[in-house]
């Protein structure tokens, strides 16, 4: 007999909101991205709990694309399958982003960004999720033969339709957001968010784009905050077992743990400690310090890995000296 889910009625009092850009909506600082671990080939039971957890525990965006899987799709097959199940009932409670730009079906119109691929990609994730609209339509990376008019003007018809309330950017360049943010501003349809990778030792996004996006009051959400688990204490100890490291990931090899990248996670790892933070609590809280980024996008495999990072917000400030000191490790 399946037992009903009931969110923890304290959900509220555990996370911090922050408004995105000029927007009138707030995000929590720390959201959950499911583009790992809630494939077809995972655990149905284990991406549940996680997603009931970080609801629990006040993370109300769950960040999703077209591709994400494996195979390509099925996290969205598999969050729509958590919303019947457990969430439906506070779906209003809930902000669901999705994307398209990579790669996800043969021919022309499976990728990038015209009109034609933008309306069928979300119109199929729709589908997935049992969705009526998503909170949030990203265009997922900027395409080099499509008019930006022509990118910008499916997002706002898509918002027009109500298929999505609001749109973002990710990986766009610093150049590129001011031209698609002007473009949204003038059809109406102001760009809400950009999501870049950022984390402490994945700075790009301070080579303008913070700047930008304050200027032109887009809030920002950082993915790969741990810089691909390697800001975390799970391999100062070699390389375990159940780690990406140690899977098929193409996005992540044994390779990028030279002794010089571990020995620099070694000092992190005591200054966190100093902080009374687990060093995966300071990475985010690095990313969050000032108030320049509305949200820390992480990634989970497990329930306790939520429950730490959401244990971030108890210490999200930093004295000059630690910074320095960081960047004194990082050099």
């Amino acid at each position: 007999m399946n037992v009903v889910y009931v969110a923890d009625d304290k959900r509220y009092e555990m996370m911090t909101y922050r408004r995105s850009g000029n927007s009138g909506l707030k995000l929590p600082a720390i959201s959950l991205g499911l583009w790992h671990n809630f494939g077809g080939i995972d655990k149905y039971e284990n991406g549940r709990a996680m997603v009931r957890r970080a609801f629990d525990l006040g993370i109300t965006h769950f960040d999703l694309a077209n591709n994400y899987g494996p195979p390509a799709g099925s996290a969205e097959e598999t969050f729509g399958r958590i919303l019947k199940d457990d969430l439906g009932a506070y779906r209003d409670e809930l902000i669901i982003s999705t994307k398209a730009g990579y790669y996800m079906w043969p021919g022309p119109y499976g990728e990038w960004g015209s009109k034609k691929s933008l309306v069928a990609s979300l119109d199929q994730s729709l589908k997935r999720m049992g969705l009526d609209y998503v909170d949030i339509y990203y265009h997922h990376r900027p395409d080099q033969d499509t008019p930006l008019e022509e990118t910008m003007a499916a997002l706002d018809l898509l918002v027009r339709q109500g298929k999505a309330l609001y749109v973002g950017l990710s990986n766009y360049s610093p150049e590129m957001t001011i031209e698609a943010s002007r473009i949204l501003k003038r059809l109406g349809t102001p760009c809400l968010i950009h999501q870049p990778q950022y984390s402490m030792m994945g700075r790009g996004p301070e080579q303008g784009l913070l700047q930008t996006l304050e200027e032109e009051g887009i809030g920002s959400i950082a993915f790969s905050p741990l810089h691909k688990g390697i800001l975390t204490d799970r391999y100062l100890n070699g390389i375990a077992p159940d780690s990406r490291a140690a899977g098929p990931s193409v996005f992540m090899n044994s390779n990028e743990l030279t002794d010089e990248v571990l020995a620099k996670v070694t000092k992190l790892n005591e200054l966190a400690a100093e902080r009374g933070q687990k060093l995966s609590q300071m990475a985010l809280a690095w990313v969050l310090r000032g108030g320049k980024v509305t949200s820390a996008l992480i990634g989970a495999s497990k329930v306790s890995q939520i429950e730490d990072a959401v244990g971030t917000i108890n210490n999200l400030s930093f004295t000059d000296e630690e910074l320095t000191r960081i960047d004194e490790i990082l050099a």
